[in-house]
């Protein structure tokens, strides 16, 4: 089953909220859209940043895949489950 895209404008995020939450060690982002608030683990957004930063500063990259993993041999203080590049082609049929 095909899962419905939905893009975000700028416009649409009224706020970001960055903190760690009591008890935490790990950064927590809480973005409120018009339509519905999300949270994100900072797991996550470093994926998102890394996927960002080998795209956009690359002088030929396009493209990137990160899968969800769950890796041995975990540095210390490293999520259970990785975004990890998958080697994977990706097309950006979607404006």
């Amino acid at each position: 089953m095909e899962k419905p895209i939905k893009i975000y404008r700028n416009e649409d995020v009224k706020k970001i909220v960055a903190c760690i939450p009591q008890g935490h060690f790990h950064t927590r982002f809480m973005i409120e859209l018009n339509d519905q608030i999300i949270v994100l683990q900072e797991a996550t957004v470093a994926g998102l940043v890394r996927a960002f930063a080998l795209t956009s500063l690359h002088p030929t990259r396009r493209s990137i895949v990160l899968v969800s993993q769950a890796p041995e041999d975990l540095k210390q203080g490293f999520a259970k489950y990785q975004l990890i590049e998958s080697g994977e082609k990706a097309t950006c049929d979607f404006d």
